[in-house]
């Protein structure tokens, strides 16, 4: 994954029936972030924040770990094409 400035990348494990729920709650905050299936089959998501609007989707992210959609994790790999096609 090339280092950049543009996007922050929070990578997420999901239960696989959650995945479309945290896309949606992540849409419903128009402009905070984009989400990116990353695996399907392992569930894991990212997603990519500008730097203004971190903080907001660390706080969308709260409320999700919260209620147990999601766990934040550490990126899954390096070669990782964050703006390419979706897993999905």
């Amino acid at each position: 994954m090339p280092a950049s400035t543009d996007v922050v990348p929070l990578f997420l494990r999901v239960p696989r029936h959650e995945i479309a729920y945290v896309k949606f709650v992540f849409e419903s905050y128009e402009g905070v972030a984009v989400v990116r299936t990353v695996d399907r089959h392992e569930a894991v998501l990212v997603v990519l924040a500008v730097p203004d609007m971190e903080s907001q989707a660390r706080t969308i992210i709260a409320a999700l770990q919260a209620e147990g959609a999601c766990a934040p994790i550490d990126p899954p790999r390096t070669d990782l094409d964050l703006l390419g096609p979706d897993d999905s």
